[in-house]
Order: C-alpha cells, then structure tokens, then sequence
C-alpha cells in the first residue's frame, strides 16, 4: 500500500542511515556546520578555500553520528547536543506541570513560539528527561529552503506543514492531509504531537492562538461520529508555555518590527530564517522555563473556544523573569504597578546588563525590543482583569 503522508512525514527507522549518510556527503551541509562548530577559524578561512575546512567537519560528524541506525539512536544524538547547549547558552532550565500529564499516552502540545528551533526542542527535552516520550515537530515548508535542512528535521521527527501551495483547493487539500497526519500520529502510532499556536513566531511577545490552526485539526474529525468538542477532547491538546528570560533573536525581531511599523513591509532574506535557527540555538538565552498545562475538556464547542482557553493557559503558566519587568517599567515608567503574584522567577540577567542590550540596538528599535519582553506582563495583566481573579 502506498504511504499517504510519504512527502510530509518525519523518515523512519529503516530510512535514517541512508539520511544521515547522505548529509555527510552534503557539501552545503558542511560548510553550514563548519561555520557553526568552527567559529573563528571558519571566518577567518577564505570563502573560496572553506572547502578544506569540510573534511574536518565531516570527521566530527561522523563521530558523533557512529552507531545511528534508527530514530531513537538519532534522539539520543541530539539529546546530548541539547545538554551541551543548555550548560553553554542558558543561565539554568526548568520544568512544571507534568505531574498533570499521563506517561505513555499521546498529547497534542499546542506551544507559544518565539523560537523557531529552541520552542519544540526546549519542550523535547522536558518530556524525554521526564521520562515521556518525545514528540514529532510541526514545521512549515517556508523553514525548508535547503534539502539537507529538510533531511536535518524530519530526522528530528519533525513533519511537514505546506504553505507554499499554489491555490485555495490545494490548501485545503494540504489543511486535510495534515489534520488527519496528526489523528493517525495520535490515535494510531501513539506519537504525541508538538504544534505552535500559530503560524509563524509572535515577534512582538504577543502569544495568541489562531483559531485557523483549531479549524485545520477538527479537519479530520468524522462529523457523524463525533461532536467537535469531543474531537478536541480525543486530541489530548495540551498548552505549552515557554518562557525565556532572554531572546536570542530580540534585535533581528526588533528592526523587522520597526521597518513593519514605519515601512509597511519587511523583506525578508533568503537564508534569513536558518539564521534565526543559529542565533535561536548558540545565543544567550538565560533561564528558560517550560509549563504544561493541562488536557483540554470537551465542552469548548467552537474553534475560538478553543482558542481562548489555550491562550488562557499560555498566559497563565508563561513564567515571567526580571527582564520582563525591567523592560514593562521602562516602556510604562517606573511607577507601574505590577503585582507581586507577577514575580515568578529569579533571573540571570540584571538590570544593568539588561540596559545594555537594549541600549546597543539602534535608538528608533527599542520599543520595539523592550515590548517584546514586557508584552507578557501586559498580557497576564489584562488576563486578570477580564478574570477578576489573582494572576
């Protein structure tokens, strides 16, 4: 029989060999890596002379690779990239709620995204070192402009989300196949799924679900076997909030932000989005929480009830630092009142050094950097004001 999610689905056991195999013979693959593993000596090699430079790479891959033969052997790999990352670019990781989660039963974690890479793999490595199993990654074609960047995710059990599709009948088509790729995920292999709330990252440190995303999952629901609010229920959608005290990306996200406001657009690099990957993993992210929330209920009947609550407990369990204050009273003055139940987290990062950063962005940017931290508390505040209850 053939496959019906061949073309969007993570590879399998029996095809990771001849994948890893075939970026070790990637030259673009080697060149990348080499300028992220090598530093200094890659700058300073000569664009033109940085093939020599691919031999080295090569033999330290081929290292670390030694042994892969299936998908866990390939988690295993990464796993161990995360601990090294974690100690070198973050000031200390945490984890809460997964005492609410049943190990050994599938969940659709439906995450905020502010990091392209980090947001899926921070949220990995909280189950994984749990002692729940890992998921498989949503991720939209704009990501793979690279055939070795697409052969690098769907190793990482990542699938394919198509946008680039040409007209409405074929995005519906797509919407479909992904929707009913997720319920055989679940309901079939038992995998669990990680999804972002929305399309593309909130840059502006806004997290809100799109209720499109809602619309597309209920796309492989059987109407006449299931209501929608016992669709949802059946998906084990569980919000994920993921907190970082600093953002790696603040100034790339800033000066987009800026020339939207005073542009109108913003034009976009072509290999702008495997930098952001880079910066996501090796820049200073100082303390980075992830909370679970918990499975969401069967009385949410509409797309935008759905949304509403996961938005609710995004806001909810996302875990502020002192950077978010620091920046909420500089944009909002000093006096700013800010109750104590905000305070969740020590931080890594003090003020001053905090000023710093922002200070180093060109002027007419720091709004635009400073709301990407504060937006958070300005969202828990107006979260406790419809509520009326404690944030």
């Amino acid at each position: 029989m053939t496959d019906p999610f061949a073309e969007i689905r993570p590879y399998k056991d029996d095809e990771v060999a001849a994948v890893v195999s075939g970026l070790l013979r990637s030259a673009e693959f080697l060149d990348t890596l080499a300028a992220y593993r090598l530093g200094r000596l890659a700058r300073y090699v000569p664009r033109s002379l940085r093939f020599l430079l691919r031999p080295v790479v090569k033999y330290i891959l081929s290292r670390e690779v030694r042994g892969v033969s299936d998908v866990r052997s390939m988690q295993l790999v990464i796993e161990r990239y995360m601990t090294r990352m974690i100690e070198a670019a973050t000031g200390g990781f945490s984890v809460s709620g997964l005492d609410a989660l049943v190990s050994g039963r599938p969940y659709l974690f439906m995450s905020n995204h502010r990091d392209i890479a980090m947001d899926p793999a921070f949220t990995n490595y909280a189950l994984h070192r749990n002692g729940h199993d890992t998921v498989r990654i949503a991720i939209g074609d704009n990501l793979l402009t690279k055939a070795w960047v697409s052969d690098l995710m769907r190793l990482n059990k990542s699938f394919i989300v198509r946008r680039a599709v040409s007209g409405p009948r074929e995005l519906l088509s797509a919407s479909k196949t992904l929707a009913n790729y997720i319920q055989h995920s679940l309901r079939a292999e038992n995998a669990s799924i990680w999804i972002a709330q929305r399309e593309g990252r909130a840059k502006d440190g806004v997290d809100r679900t799109e209720p499109v995303i809602v619309k597309m999952l209920s796309m492989s629901r059987d109407k006449r076997e299931q209501g929608f609010g016992e669709h949802i229920r059946s998906l084990g959608i569980v919000p994920v909030a993921i907190s970082y005290e600093l953002d790696p990306c603040d100034a790339m996200k800033a000066r987009e932000l800026y020339q939207k406001a005073s542009e109108g657009r913003y034009q976009k690099g072509e290999q702008e989005d495997v930098a952001s990957i880079a910066q996501g993993i090796a820049g200073e992210k100082g303390r980075v929480h992830v909370t679970f929330g918990t499975p969401l209920a069967d009385d949410l009947e509409t797309p935008e009830a759905v949304a509403a609550e996961v938005d609710r407990q995004i806001i909810t369990g996302y875990c502020l630092h002192p950077t978010n204050i620091y920046a909420y009273r500089r944009l909002y003055g000093e006096g700013a009142p800010i109750p104590d139940a905000l305070y969740l987290e020590e931080g890594d990062c003090t003020q001053a050094e905090f000023e710093a950063r922002i200070d180093a962005m060109p002027e007419a940017h720091r709004p635009y950097a400073l709301g990407i931290y504060a937006n958070a508390v300005v969202s828990k505040l107006a979260l406790a004001q419809r509520s009326q209850t404690p944030c």
